[in-house]
C-alpha cells in the first residue's frame, strides 16, 4: 500500500505484536482505498483474534471498514471475558502446547490437542469443522480465515498460559472428568475392570478408580495426585475470585 496515511494507536496489551520502535504513540500506515482496516491491522503484526473494538475518529467500525487518508484509529484489545457464540466452548491446541492441553483436560475443559505437527491448514480446518477455539503462539496460524475462532497464547510458561486462558474465556470447570491423555470422558471403574493396568503395589494400595470411556486408560490417586490437586484448587479459587 502506498496511498494516503492513517494513524493507528494500539492498546498496551497489543504491543507485544508491534515492533519495539512502533510501540510509543501512533503508527503511520498507508492506505490504498481498497484494503479493509482489518487487513491493515494484521499487516502491522496484530492478529485479529486479539483485537476488540476498532475506533475511527471516535466511532466504532467493523473490521471491513475501508480507511481513508487522515483517519485516526484506536485498536483495542479483545474484551474479557470473551464470549464465543454459536457453539459450546471447546479448544484446539497445536503441537507446542501439550502441557496446557493436559491441564485444561485435568480441569474438565473439552480440549483437543495434536501431538504431531499436522500443519496450519489442517489445524484451521479442524477448528472450523469441530467449532473449536484455536489456541496457539503461531501468529500465522491465527491469521487463517477458515479458523472458527482463535486466541494467542501470550506466555511460554504453562502456569501463566493456563491462568490467561481461564481468565480470557472463563470456561466451566469440571475437574477430574476428562482423560488427560485423549480428552475422553471418565467414568467410575472397579479394580477388576482396570486390573490389567495396575502394578502389584497399586493393586494392593488403591481401591478407587476411574477409566476413560474413549481410550480405556485407568486413573487413581497416585504419587502425583497432590501436585495435580494443587493445580485444580488454584484454578477453582481463581475462578471463584473472578466471579
Amino acid at each position: 500500500m502506498n496511498g494516503p496515511e492513517i494513524h493507528v494507536e494500539f492498546a498496551p496489551e497489543l504491543h507485544v505484536f508491534v515492533p519495539r520502535a512502533r510501540r510509543a504513540g501512533t503508527v503511520r500506515a498507508a492506505t490504498d482505498g481498497v484494503s479493509s482496516l482489518g487487513h491493515v491491522v494484521e499487516s502491522l503484526g496484530v492478529p485479529l483474534t486479539e483485537v476488540g473494538a476498532l475506533v475511527v475518529d471516535g466511532r466504532e467500525v467493523p473490521v471491513s471498514h475501508v480507511p481513508a487518508g487522515g483517519e485516526s484509529v484506536t485498536v483495542q484489545a479483545v474484551a474479557r471475558p470473551q464470549k464465543v457464540p454459536g457453539a459450546p466452548l471447546r479448544f484446539l491446541l497445536d503441537v507446542h502446547l501439550g502441557t496446557l492441553a493436559r491441564r485444561l483436560r485435568l480441569l474438565g475443559v473439552d480440549t483437543a490437542y495434536e501431538s504431531t505437527d499436522i500443519g496450519d491448514p489442517a489445524l484451521a480446518a479442524l477448528s472450523a469443522a469441530e467449532q473449536r477455539v484455536m489456541l496457539s503462539r503461531d501468529r500465522g496460524l491465527l491469521r487463517r480465515r477458515e479458523l472458527w475462532a482463535g486466541a494467542f497464547v501470550y506466555s511460554t510458561r504453562p502456569e501463566e498460559q493456563l491462568r490467561d486462558v481461564l481468565d480470557r474465556f472463563r470456561p466451566e470447570l469440571l475437574p477430574w472428568t476428562r482423560c488427560t491423555a485423549c480428552n475422553g470422558v471418565l467414568r467410575r471403574a472397579t479394580k477388576d475392570e482396570v486390573a490389567d493396568q495396575l502394578k502389584h503395589g497399586t493393586h494392593a494400595t488403591y481401591d478407587v478408580f476411574a477409566q476413560c470411556g474413549a481410550c480405556g486408560r485407568a486413573y487413581w490417586k497416585g504419587a502425583h495426585h497432590e501436585q495435580l490437586e494443587a493445580i485444580v484448587e488454584r484454578a477453582l479459587t481463581e475462578s471463584r475470585d473472578q466471579g
